[in-house]
């Protein structure tokens, strides 16, 4: 079972998201928060694989509720909700460690989606939020380009393989079916890629990969 913590201080918001998460089988709700220090109280009195987190919330919002668990959690996988447009708050909640986003008008289905990826090691961007994150990537400069090539060039050729499927948006089986290797093999690739390149998770190798030019 993952187990699921939610945040939001809009009560109709809960109660939709822990419906929605209420069809799954393999999906257990273990408690629920109307701001991100509430999340986090939670979240050190309860194990909680998974923390699908509002980014405005009173008090501590999502940006800095991700922040703090990282440091009292890091086990924890983020799923921020967000609205559209809020770019600089995307870029943010990445730096900050969050796995999966998706817009608050997305089909129920992608919450089940984020919550089972993320909860794989893996990262889940709605479609919209990646198109708009692309699109923040495609423009920056020479100097953040640099430095991400200068940290790509002390990978082995096989993991600079990995990161540039990475950074097409490829899950493991996908990354193992192009490269020839089983998933495990692929998971051991993409930890020892975050280790070395100082990530806290596959959605900021995969901006890297885009930084580095590399994905083409």
């Amino acid at each position: 079972m993952i187990r699921v913590l939610i945040a939001d201080d809009e009560p109709l918001m809960r109660a939709g998201i822990k419906a929605i998460l209420g069809t799954a089988d393999d999906i257990e709700l273990v408690g629920e928060a109307g701001d991100g220090r509430e999340a986090v109280q939670i979240v050190r009195e309860r194990r909680v694989d998974v923390a699908v987190l509002d980014i405005r919330m009173p008090r501590m919002d999502g940006l800095a509720c991700a922040k703090e668990l990282r440091v009292v959690a890091p086990s924890v996988r983020v799923v921020m909700l967000t609205t559209f447009g809020e770019d600089e708050n995307i870029v943010r909640a990445l730096s900050d460690g969050a796995a999966g986003f998706l817009l608050k008008d997305s089909a129920p289905e992608e919450l089940l989606r984020a919550v089972r990826a993320v909860n794989n090691g893996e990262a889940y961007l709605s479609p919209m939020v990646t198109s708009r994150v692309v699109g923040m990537v495609a423009t920056s400069g020479q100097p953040k380009r640099h430095e991400a090539q200068k940290a790509v060039a002390g990978l082995t050729d096989r993991e600079v393989e990995v990161l540039a499927l990475l950074g097409q948006g490829m899950s493991n089986a996908d990354v193992g079916a192009k490269l020839h290797m089983s998933e495990a093999t692929v998971k051991t690739y993409v930890s020892r890629l975050l280790a070395k390149l100082g990530l806290t998770n596959r959605v900021q190798a995969a901006l890297l990969a885009r930084d580095a030019g590399i994905t083409n």
